[in-house]
């Protein structure tokens, strides 16, 4: 039994990129096809392409890499659809039917050895899994937000909550850039959602921020180029009277609170979805405060 060659190789990578849309999705579709828990998170935090390249590049330094090989090409090939998420299903649906084609020319006979085979209660449980070590992750950031409402040391609980924040958006699959600092100006975070830039202000405190304050992060968004917004989060609320002077026409920020951060990390709602409600409503109605729930 040989390794699967580079061009089957490279078609099975583009389905990878193209057929999912979720990084747990790829996860599970890797563990059900007997690569082992540790080689399929490995490089998760690759893109999907160059997760999935170094995954089979790996197998061929195991012992049973040929036969998990020909495996994730055999269930590859059991694919009749790509799941609803992803953005673009026809480049998906083709980037399956060039694997086929590609396989079918090629006359390769799949070697399905019993052993090698997981039932579906199997999968399952991987699916399982990652569901639970997603919660769990959750309840860990959800013990540590509490934590610092008590903590006296507030420059310290400003830090913890830089870390939620990273945290939160890495499991909701959402690339998150760590606080840095331009020549001018310091930005607690970035992020990219629904085709835009946002710039992150996060405050911890006893107060609640000023319309100067919030005012001067909008002037920060303002220096960027005009596909960048703002998300400012106070966990301490702010008040109506400052809100009422960012709302209407040029909005180009949103606010979260503290509220708002209970309900995504008690999973009443996931991350992605408070954002687009706020994002929404701020496009809509130029309001830059709405409650998720």
């Amino acid at each position: 039994m040989e390794y699967l060659s580079y061009d089957i190789k490279d078609q099975i990578i583009q389905c990878f990129g193209k057929c999912f849309h979720y990084k747990d999705n790829v996860e599970s579709f890797l563990r059900s096809a007997g690569v082992s828990r540790e080689l399929a998170q490995k490089y998760k935090d690759e893109a999907k392409y160059v997760w999935a390249r170094k995954v089979l590049n790996d197998l061929e330094n195991f012992e049973d890499g040929k036969i998990i090989q020909r495996k994730i090409l055999g269930e590859m090939c059991k694919l009749r659809n790509v799941p609803a998420e992803v953005p673009d299903r026809n480049a998906g649906l083709e980037a399956l039917r060039r694997l086929k084609s590609l396989v079918a020319e090629k006359q390769i006979q799949f070697e399905e050895q019993k052993t090698q085979i997981k039932s579906r209660a199997e999968q399952m449980k991987d699916r399982a899994q990652i569901i639970l070590e997603r919660n769990n992750k959750l309840v860990e950031l959800k013990n540590l937000f509490f934590k610092g409402l008590t903590t006296e040391d507030r420059q310290k609980a400003g830090y913890e909550l830089e870390h939620i924040l990273k945290e939160l958006f890495a499991i909701s699959e959402l690339e998150y850039k760590k606080p840095y600092k331009t020549e001018t100006q310091q930005i607690d975070g970035h992020f990219k959602f629904d085709g835009f830039n946002y710039l992150v202000e996060a405050k911890w405190r006893k107060d609640m921020p000023n319309e100067n304050e919030i005012g001067g992060f909008q002037r920060k968004v303002n220096t960027k180029l005009d596909s960048t917004r703002g998300l400012f989060v106070s966990v301490n609320g702010y008040r109506e009277e400052v809100v009422s002077q960012f709302n209407g026409q040029g909005a180009n920020i949103i606010l979260m609170n503290g509220e708002d951060l209970i309900h995504i990390l008690e999973g009443r709602i996931e991350l992605k979805e408070a954002l687009q409600i706020k994002v929404d409503k701020a496009s809509q109605y130029g309001i830059v405060y709405t409650r998720i729930l």
